[in-house]
């Protein structure tokens, strides 16, 4: 019989902290229809068909939690919404891209599951999981199925859209110490850290680099003339505008020389060791095409280095190697390549292969056409078996040997980085040992680089991957820097937009700039930029970008954290009022119905608590009691009633409240209690007329004293809340005082 095809009934990305993960997902709802009938184990042949096609799936472990656990449950018998989200996984991972992390629940309707996956970007997950059903379907009615097709068209679109190696490798250092980040354009343009403790990068380029120093590192005669005045070893050279003038200054310079473009990068449009008028002449054209005008430079004999400075210190450098063939008598020139050099598993046309493929009628394969023309040959030329021909001398410094690198050279790295001007370089050197000082190897800095790729560092042909990553990180944070600044989320139904403008007006008056994304719009530093609701992922997302801000407090409600996830990836302060009632629309979108399933999602607040910070719970909803568990930080109740059993509790085991005693609003900790002011204060008594409940005033000084803010300035920020600063600079002056 032939399956119809199971019905994707919605994609939702969610690109923050989720219910499910703290990473970005798709989430996907699918209807199985009669497929609900028909298991992994039910269809003839399906799980060979899908083990030919994919066969790296033996290396899931699923919930079994070995390799070859996915296939177990194959065998066994499993549903097609969990096939589909592993083929979906595993799909990804053949693209190039990471996809680690997956589910598959059927919700309340017989046959509708929710299909989950981790995906680097929304469009790559979206057409996996649209690849995924086809394979499935595939499989199961025994059709033919273009896997290499497939996977070719999702690895352009993990190349277009995904993060770079050289930014991805930063990224994932910042990462790992627990930095956040935020992507700024669909590029390798980076936020790392929040507000006011950021920093950007774009790819090894940071804002840290200087616009001047780029611009000079670009100009090879320049940085030469630099470099040269702090006594730093250079090739001398000349600028020539034309092929007459370029054989001139060889001569003048003496050959062998170098022919390269003055403002090129990558190696591109550069001939090596050029010792006739013929090749100095084919040499300059090939430049003249990459750069403004071209450099002549000695040729400096010996291996080219690069080097990579971070700050100031040399963290990483590799060696190049020379690309060759060999002849064996019968294949042409070309041929030898493909089968020679780019059968090498480490080359490629992506972006993340170390080495590039080798194509002699491209443009980027001119200078190796050069190479093999100086040598007396063409494309088609047929080498005598076991002759020796170079292929390509320069842009393949892969080969490790940071650990090799002589402590002189290393200053000598570092000082031409700092002539330049710039954090971050790649200096390339000439050297025929580079254990050993330039001096006596008369080697030389031929170029200095901004920007300098990353990924021959992080995945060297031969040798050792070295943490440049980290290294970059570390150079943007100090050691006890996080690039973060106090993040305050609340969820609930009970007054959150008032809780979330009293907390922002606390951080205010405690000198910090402070924005605030709630229902009634956008506030930055309590300036009122828009009345539109601000709930949402991208204006949430406003507060973290903007350099100007020392804080932020973001409102949110399980319908926000279920369509788009958080804006943010942990918070000091994580508010809880009350677990809200479920409504029609969330029953029909997402099929949450019961109180157990709204605990899930708003345990996702309490989830992103730091340990550093709090989770400010309502001890008078016992719901929200139950969440304490699952903070990692330290727990803060707030109750009308020193009597509550959970708040008394947690004050014996030394534990922080805040509670209402005699008309007090009192703080206590412990058995320490201290009164803050009496609910009958002629300010505080008209906020409460106003319609404040007391639930909500007690959880916003739970919320700034969790905050470190102190009493005295919570007291008077609240008497004042809503006046003019003016009159509350003064009331704050008169309590300190």
């Amino acid at each position: 019989m032939a399956f119809k095809d199971i019905q994707i009934l919605r994609m939702n990305y969610l690109r923050g902290p989720n219910i499910w993960t703290y990473r970005p997902i798709i989430e996907a709802l699918i209807d199985l229809g009669e497929m609900e009938d028909h298991p992994s184990n039910k269809i003839d042949g399906f799980n060979d068909r899908i083990n030919g096609w994919l066969p790296g799936l033996v290396e899931h472990h699923c919930g079994v939690g070995h390799r070859g656990g996915f296939l177990t449950r194959l065998v066994g018998g499993t549903w097609m919404g969990h096939i589909m989200e592993h083929v979906s996984i595993e799909l990804q991972l053949l693209a190039g891209a990471r996809a680690e992390f997956g589910k598959a629940r059927e919700i309340s309707k017989r046959g509708i599951y929710k299909v989950v996956f981790r995906t680097e970007h929304e469009e790559l997950g979206r057409e996996s999981f649209l690849a995924a059903r086809e394979l499935v379907m595939a499989a199961a009615n025994n059709k033919p199925f273009d896997i290499d097709a497939t996977v070719d068209r999702l690895k352009k679109i993990a190349d277009l859209r995904c993060l770079g190696p050289s930014t991805a490798c930063i990224v994932d250092a910042a990462v790992e110490r627990k930095t956040p980040f935020i992507r700024l354009t669909e590029g390798n343009l980076v936020q790392l850290g929040y507000g006011s403790k950021q920093r950007r990068i774009w790819t090894a380029e940071t804002d840290r680099t200087s616009a001047i120093a780029e611009s000079i590192s670009s100009d090879k005669d320049l940085t030469k003339r630099l470099l040269t005045q702090c006594g730093i070893p250079v090739p001398e050279g000349q600028i020539v505008k034309t092929a007459d003038q370029a054989w001139e200054a060889a001569q003048d310079i003496g050959l062998p020389v170098v022919v390269k473009p003055l403002d090129g990068n990558r190696g591109w449009g550069v001939s090596l060791d050029v010792n006739t008028e013929e090749g100095v002449r084919t040499a300059w054209t090939a430049a003249e095409k990459e750069g403004s005008e071209v450099l002549i430079e000695r040729y400096v004999r010996g291996d080219e280095h690069r080097v990579l400075v971070v700050g100031d210190r040399v963290v990483a450098a590799t060696r190049g190697e020379t690309a060759c063939i060999t002849g064996d008598g019968t294949s042409t020139v070309e041929q030898l390549i493909d089968s020679q050099i780019n059968t090498d598993p480490r080359r490629g046309i992506a972006e993340g292969f170390p080495l590039d493929l080798i194509r002699l009628h491209t443009p980027r394969g001119e200078m190796s056409l050069l190479e093999i023309q100086r040598q007396g040959l063409k494309p088609d030329s047929v080498p005598e078996k076991d002759r020796i021909v170079v292929v390509q001398r320069n842009g393949n410094l892969n080969n490790d040997v940071t650990d090799l690198v002589h402590p002189e050279v290393a200053a000598v790295a570092t000082l031409a980085a700092r002539v330049i001007g710039l954090d971050i370089a790649g200096i390339d050197i000439v050297t025929q040992d580079i254990s050993r000082p330039l001096e006596e190897t008369k080697g030389a800095i031929i170029e200095v680089n901004a920007g300098p790729g990353l990924l021959m560092h992080v995945k060297p042909a031969v040798g050792q991957p070295r943490p440049v990553g980290k290294a970059i990180v570390e150079h943007l944070f100090g050691p006890n820097e996080s690039g973060r600044i106090p993040v305050v989320g609340i969820v609930g139904s009970q007054q959150t937009t008032e809780l979330s403008q009293l907390i922002a007006w606390l951080l205010h008056l405690s000198g910090k700039r402070t924005g605030l994304a709630c229902k009634d719009g956008l506030y930055m530093d309590q300036q009122h930029l828009g009345k539109t609701d601000s709930r949402g992922f991208e204006a949430s997302e406003r507060l973290l970008i903007n350099r100007a801000l020392d804080a932020a407090v973001f409102e949110t409600t399980p319908a926000h954290i279920l369509d788009e996830g958080l804006a943010y990836d942990r918070c000091l302060i994580g508010v809880v009022t009350n677990m809200p009632d479920t409504t029609a629309a969330l029953i029909d979108k997402h099929d949450i119905q019961t109180a157990e399933q709204m605990r899930t999602v708003v345990r996702t607040q309490i989830d992103l608590v730091l340990p550093e910070g709090a989770a400010v719970l309502n001890a008078d909803e016992e719901a929200v009691t139950t969440l304490a568990e699952l903070s990692d930080g330290e727990v803060v109740y707030y109750g009308k009633s020193q009597d509550n059993a959970v708040l008394m509790a947690h004050l014996q085991a030394g534990g922080r409240a805040v509670f209402c005693k005699d008309g007090h609003v009192t703080l206590a900790r412990g058995d320490q209690e201290t009164q803050l002011f009496h609910l009958d204060l002629e300010l505080i008594a008209r906020l409460l007329k106003d319609g404040l409940h007391i639930s909500t005033l007690l959880a916003a000084v739970a919320a700034a004293w969790s905050l470190d803010i102190a009493p005295l300035l919570i007291r008077a920020g609240l008497k004042n809340f809503g006046q003019q600063n003016q009159h509350v600079a003064k009331d704050v002056a008169r309590m300190n005082g």
